[in-house]
Formats: C-alpha cells, structure tokens, sequence
C-alpha cells in the first residue's frame, strides 16, 4: 500500500498522534510518503518514529498513491486536497484538532483504522466541490480553483458593510447587504455556514447553501439551491477591494470584479469507517441530544 501523509504541526498536541501512526505504517511494511515540509518539521524536533528516516518525500501526487492520510484538524484536510485535487486519490484524517466533522480517527483509535483500511472495511463517501472563475482573472485564484467546504466574499479593510449582488443561473436573486456571503458545499455545511446560522446539509445531498454574513436585511435566510446552478456574485461598498477565500485560502478581489461560482468538474474521495457515519458524527461533535435526562 502506498501512502502520502500530510500535516503541518508537530507539538504536544500531534506528536503522539504522528508516532502512532508512522510506526504502525513500518509495521505494516507500506510504502509511505511524507510530504516534505511536513517531514523536515518533524526531522528538526525529537521524535520516537522508528526508522523515519527510511520515509520518503513528496512534493506532489500521482495517481500510483491508495491513500492520503491527514494529520491534524479539518483545516488540514481541506489543505490537503489541494494535494489531491483531481487525481482521486481517497482521503481520511487523525483528529488533532477540536471538532473534526472529516478528521474522524481519534488518537487511539489509529492502528485500529488504518488495519480496517489494510483489510478494505470502509466505504467511500464522495464529495462534491465548488469550483470559482473571475473575470478580470485574478492569478491568485487561477492556480487552485476550488473548495471543498466554501468560497466566500466579504469585508476588507473597512467596518462598513458591503453589497453583494447575486444572480442565479443568469436571473436576479437579491443584493444582500450584509458583512459578505458565504456558499458552501454539504461537506461545508457544518463549517462557517453553520457559524453563521445556515443549515446542515448530509454529505451526499445534491445542494449548495447561500448564508449571508451578518445580514443587515433582517428577512435575508440561508438559501439551498441545486448544486447544478450556476451563481454569479458582484461585490461593492465603500472600499476598492474585498476579499474571497476558498476554504482557508484567501486573495483579494477589486470591487465590481464577476465572480463565477459552480459545482467542480470532480469530486474527493473521503474514507468512511464501518463504525462511524455522519449522523454518529453529528450527535458527538455537536452534543445532540446530550441531556442529563437521558
């Protein structure tokens, strides 16, 4: 089995979880591939990861890899797959962060995991992406043009409110004044969308949600629309520019600049236990229905 790991911390908080994993990979004899930053941090710092140095380096993927393995929180799954992009390969991630809504493995449920993985006891759970074009094209953006959680506008430099206005496959739908607004994915659902009162979407749902940030038009709701429409956004307010982000990436935009959002022409691959599921998921990470009556 050939694998690629990928992180971007090596602390207090993720080293147990690095060691656990490396040596278990040896263990098992696979043919594992650090990426490179990622392999110098931990080079640098004192370790207990037997034969590390016989781990080699990546500073790209290709289609002969089974798996990538994140270490570390949602974040960096979603950096990550700009690792990934549309080469398929299946993505599951150790949780050392806080919620973890696609960072499942637990500390010690690691061994367990990539055993089960090993064995083929897991399904794939494909995920559909947003993808984003502007016009004056922005180089920024170009290079790596997609989300898997949200692209969202909004303010910069400036604590006065801007307008976003919104068409919908070509027809009108409203001009939100508002800090900005976010369109997010099903996967993205449970990330700033939800922060902001959007709803949560399951994984395979076929729909995209428009959540406005901070909305000054009081009736302004998130909106699920099919994930086939294609969303036009115009920014303007008081300042010349504003930002964009894609997931944890962000570039600046000038106001009046038509930015293009639709679904990707891909999807990632997203490596789902037998022993956990979205819905198992919901109920841990957003304490439902803990309650001391029950």
């Amino acid at each position: 089995m050939k694998v690629a790991i990928f992180g971007r911390f090596y602390n207090k908080t993720t080293s147990a979880s690095v060691e656990t994993l490396f040596n278990y990979l040896v263990k098992k004899d696979a043919d594992a591939y650090i990426e490179t930053e990622f392999y110098n941090l931990i080079k640098d710092e004192s370790h207990n990861i037997k034969d590390f140095e016989t781990f080699k380096t990546f500073d790209a993927l290709d289609e002969s890899f089974d798996l990538l393995v994140s270490v570390g929180g949602d974040g960096t799954i979603l950096r990550a797959i700009t690792f990934v992009k549309d080469i398929g390969i299946p993505v599951i991630g150790v949780n050392t962060g806080r919620l973890g809504f696609l960072a499942t493995i637990q500390v010690d449920g690691i061994e367990r995991a990539i055993q089960d993985i090993i064995d083929g006891k897991y399904k794939i759970s494909e995920r559909s992406l947003l993808s984003i074009e502007t016009l004056p094209e922005n180089d920024d953006i170009t290079s790596l043009n997609f989300a898997l959680n949200e692209i969202a506008v909004s303010r910069k430099n400036t604590t006065s409110m801007i307008t976003v206005e919104t068409h919908l496959d070509g027809e009108f739908l409203t001009s939100y004044w508002s800090d900005g607004l976010i369109v997010s994915t099903a996967t993205g659902s449970t990330g700033y969308s939800l922060s902001c009162g959007g709803p949560v979407l399951t994984p395979g749902t076929n729909s995209f949600v428009l959540t406005p940030i901070a909305p000054h038009n009081l009736s302004a709701r998130p909106l699920i629309i099919p994930d086939s429409t294609e969303i036009q956004l115009r920014v303007s307010g008081r300042e010349e520019n504003h930002l964009v982000s894609l997931d944890s990436r962000i570039a600046t935009l000038d106001n009046g600049t038509i930015i293009k959002i639709k679904k990707a022409s891909f999807k990632i691959k997203m490596i789902d236990l037998l022993n956990e599921s979205f819905l198992v998921t919901l109920r841990k990470k957003l304490l439902w229905g803990e309650d001391k009556r029950n």
